[in-house]
């Protein structure tokens, strides 16, 4: 076997070979999974990545027990050997293999006898485990540990790297596949809206949402979950689905959003957005709107200076925050009214009074056509600085 010193040397020299960058990610773990067994030794090297959840590791590549891969094999964090690399993000070396040590069978029933894993981590996250086993009695040496630790700082990063990509693709797809395609034209009420992804949050979760609604009616959302980046994607492309088919059995927006907080607190766990939802009768001419910790709407009436929809503010959706019940508030839309609804990204800048916005925006709204609201806001509001977050944002008229 070589000695320590030359083992080093010849792993950096392996994860550091410029032909790797031009690999996508399985095939990069295909080639240093090989190396890895034949630098150190070994007879099996395997890579499990951390699952969604944060709980799971997963059997993702391996070479010398493709079993693993085949059979998806999963170790819980904290369980067994890799879970244990996992929980305690530092090496572990066994030297007996069998139902004491490892929670996975396929090792021992492999004839493996001794186990060296590491931990993969990158910019700080744990993104999975890098194990090697020996079908003969091994003791690894702290050499052999640092030189595995190198091949998983390696597969850790592009790992994170792959999968924060991955991510944001996915996100983005969700997002574009959410929003409205096209906005309803009921006669009498025009419509226009912009989404606009944050420069440092990404694709997140705020969206706008605009439906019929039986008997002359049109819903009217706008939302914004908690976090950014695929999670708050799906969990907005839930929420939304939900909110859709609530609309359609209820028709007070304080029932809905109740409903709303419900499903969020029971099947969202550790999740919170903000929402507004409006309920326009274009026979009545009539808007009803409740608001889950979100800003309030603006109202532009003919021959007034504009100013925010009045009515209670309750909590934000999710951890059973809503208990108490929610309440509507109901306002007069004479024609040529003027309304925009909008999430936070719109109105907030790092270092400045998030009432200055709001003044700024009540402001700028007046009665025009939509289309033309809607270029007057982006342009005063975000202008030549990319906003930060994300910016929703729907402007009703009502034509008359």
């Amino acid at each position: 076997m070589a000695e320590p010193s030359s083992i080093r040397v010849r792993v950096l020299d392996a994860v550091t070979d410029g032909a790797l960058k031009q690999l996508d990610l399985d095939k990069l773990l295909e080639v240093l999974l090989r190396r890895t067994r034949e630098l150190l030794a070994v007879d099996t090297a395997t890579v499990l990545l951390v699952d969604r959840s944060g709980e799971q590791l997963v059997a993702r590549a391996t070479s010398g027990l493709e079993e693993e891969v085949f059979q998806g094999v999963r170790v819980p964090v904290g369980k067994g050997f890799a879970g244990r690399v996992a929980q305690l993000r530092e090496a572990v070396r066994i030297e007996r293999v069998d139902e004491s040590t490892v929670v996975n069978p396929l090792l021992w029933e492999h004839g493996l006898r001794g186990l060296l894993g590491v931990p993969m981590i990158a910019e700080g996250e744990l993104t999975g485990v890098l194990h090697v086993g020996t079908t003969t009695s091994r003791r690894f040496t702290d050499d052999e540990v640092d030189s595995l630790q190198l091949i998983a700082d390696r597969l850790a990063l592009a790992v994170y790297v792959d999968r924060t990509r991955s991510e944001r693709n996915a996100a983005t797809m969700l997002q574009e596949s959410l929003l409205p395609s096209s906005l309803p034209r009921p006669e009498g009420w025009e419509l226009a809206a912009r989404y606009v992804p944050g420069a440092e949050s990404g694709v997140g979760g705020d969206w706008y949402d605009v439906f019929e609604l039986p008997e002359g009616r049109i819903g009217v959302v706008i939302g914004d979950v908690v976090g950014n980046g695929l999670r708050a994607a799906v969990v907005m492309g839930r929420l939304r689905s939900a909110l859709r088919a609530y609309a359609l059995e209820y028709s007070d927006p304080g029932q809905v959003l109740a409903k709303l907080d419900r499903k969020a607190s029971y099947f969202e766990h550790n999740t919170m957005a903000t929402v507004s939802y409006a309920i326009i009768d274009t026979t009545a001419h009539r808007m009803t709107v409740a608001v889950a910790g979100h800003l309030p709407p603006v109202i532009a009436v003919p021959g007034e200076e504009a100013g925010f929809v009045p009515g209670r503010v309750g909590p934000p959706v999710g951890f059973d925050l809503g208990t108490t019940g929610r309440t509507s508030a109901e306002i007069d839309v004479p024609p040529g009214t003027v309304i925009a609804l909008y999430t936070d990204g719109l109105v907030e800048r790092r270092g400045e009074d998030l009432d200055q916005g709001l003044e700024l925006l009540r402001a700028t709204l007046g009665p025009m056509d939509p289309e033309r609201a809607c270029v007057r806001i982006m342009a005063t509001l975000v202008g030549d600085r990319q906003a930060t977050d994300d910016v929703a944002l729907v402007v009703i008229r009502h034509v008359g």
